[in-house]
């Protein structure tokens, strides 16, 4: 039998979350013991608790790095108008969401929904796509607060929707994206002039 590889502590605790988020999408998070991840991982209970100390960080950790990883892929492209991308960006969260979504009810609709550690990577993700927009119309002083307030209000509004379409199925994902755009228009495209390309280099390749 061909002996295990040896693993960086890093690409260890990934093999690990590779692990959990298979199981996590497959069980209802309650039905989920730390034993049942070190089994499927083929490593000790010990070393699972080593790189996370509870069930409600091991699954943070994985939410975090999933985040992550849908943030990486949004960029604002310099010949775009403003309002393509975030078209795209919506495009790529809803896709997340459909993707993963007992990750996403886990995160929202559970226990877990109001656990920081949880919240935070959502917040974290979604700031920075709002500093991006902002950034990408030039938005400055007083009107990038209000023009903020009407993105942050968008994305929960984003949220909703889509859990509301994932769940329940009652609407089409085109449906989603028209309602979730008319949405963008109606509020931070007030504020902001989403017709024009990124205004300055840091809104634009990143």
């Amino acid at each position: 039998m061909p002996s295990r590889r040896r693993l960086t502590p890093e690409q260890r605790r990934d093999e690990l979350m590779d692990v959990g988020a298979r199981i996590f999408g497959e069980r209802a998070y309650d039905e989920i013991a730390m034993e049942d991840i070190a089994a499927q991982a083929g490593a000790s209970r010990a070393l699972v608790y080593h790189y996370f100390p509870t069930k409600g960080e091991f699954f943070a950790a994985i939410w975090k790095r999933a985040h992550d990883r849908l943030l990486a892929d949004v960029r604002m492209i310099a010949d775009e108008p403003v309002r393509t991308c975030v078209y795209r960006a919506l495009v790529a969260h809803l896709d997340f969401y459909r993707d993963h979504i007992a990750l996403v009810l886990i995160a929202n609709r559970s226990a877990l929904a109001t656990d920081p550690a949880v919240r935070g990577p959502v917040t974290a993700d979604l700031n920075a796509l709002c500093e991006r927009v902002l950034d990408a119309c030039g938005a400055a002083g007083h009107p990038r607060e209000v023009a903020g307030a009407a993105l942050t209000g968008w994305i929960a509004f984003v949220r909703e929707v889509a859990i509301e379409w994932l769940t329940h199925q009652r609407i089409s994902r085109d449906e989603v994206i028209r309602m979730c755009m008319a949405a963008l228009d109606a509020t931070a495209g007030v504020q902001l002039d989403l017709t024009a390309p990124p205004r300055t280099s840091a809104g634009a390749g990143r």
